[in-house]
């Protein structure tokens, strides 16, 4: 198996540590639940196929049952707490913990370093803003955040994505991109992509009442239309998307940052206004 540090599924991991037992033995979910200490035979199946869940004592239980110990316990019981989080930002202080066990242990959690520039829109912003502002100090940056962060989420922004390389600086002070765009590398963070976007979403609605009429787009339609009709649209919105990217990657200099949303979803259940 790989190491415990590149999941965040505890389901995943419990999955992929009984179907490895399972090649090169008789292993049984009967065994593995009898092992964890539980009288059900299939509870840990149920587990595992997201129709039940693990308590804080199960997950301790279990965790021996894995042969697991020291931080790699500590680290699966994380994980049943990150699953089971009610929500992104119960999810991410949870995520920062595990993060903060692996590097105590020397070991690396896959998926860090993108939870940690896409937690916050100050990031993405400083990482356009910074190269076009040569020389300006952190408070300086700030003021011209919009809405305004402080000269300490700057600073911090500025450390951050200089030890994840996403900027150097050279020997002035300035900054460049390394690289002209930024992915999560197909790594599984929804959770920090969806709190970006949430954070954005509330930009947005904000920039109606504190950005003037000319300098923002704002529209949009309420329509009814089938699954065929939605996957069309789905389509043409991700070409759009490429196509903004082809736009803006020819612009060698620039002087202003930017967000651009696109937004898509349904307003009713399917089949609740279906005609007969």
């Amino acid at each position: 198996m790989n190491p415990i540090t590149e999941y965040q599924d505890y389901r995943r991991y419990m999955r992929e540590f009984y179907e490895e037992r399972k090649r090169v033995s008789d292993f049984s979910w009967r065994e593995f639940t009898k092992l964890a200490g539980f009288s059900s035979s299939g509870y840990l199946k149920l587990v595992c196929d997201g129709k039940t869940r693990l308590s804080r004592i199960g997950a301790a239980r279990v965790a021996g049952a894995m042969n697991l110990s020291g931080y790699q316990a500590d680290y699966f019981c994380m994980m049943v707490d990150f699953c089971e989080a009610q929500d992104d930002v119960a999810r991410l202080r949870i995520f920062e913990k595990m993060c903060f066990l692996a590097k105590e242990n020397k070991v690396h959690v896959v998926g860090a370093e993108a939870v940690e520039y896409f937690g916050s829109w100050v990031n993405l912003v400083v990482r356009e803003l910074a190269p076009i502002m040569p020389g300006a100090k952190p408070s300086e940056i700030a003021k011209n955040c919009i809405p305004e962060a402080t000269a300490g989420e700057v600073r911090n922004s500025l450390e951050r994505m200089l030890r994840l390389g996403l900027l150097e600086r050279d020997c002035y002070g300035n900054y460049r991109q390394t690289d002209r765009w930024i992915s999560n590398g197909g790594v599984p963070v929804p959770m920090s992509l969806q709190a970006m976007q949430k954070q954005f979403a509330l930009l947005a609605a904000d920039a109606l009442d504190t950005i003037p009429k000319e300098e923002r787009n704002v529209s949009g339609l309420t329509f009814g239309a089938d699954e065929k009709t939605y996957l069309l649209l789905m389509d043409e919105a991700n070409k759009f998307r490429r196509h903004v990217m082809d736009i803006v990657s020819k612009v060698k200099k620039y002087d202003r940052v930017y967000r651009l949303n696109l937004q898509l979803f349904p307003l009713s259940r399917k089949g609740d206004a279906e005609n007969e």
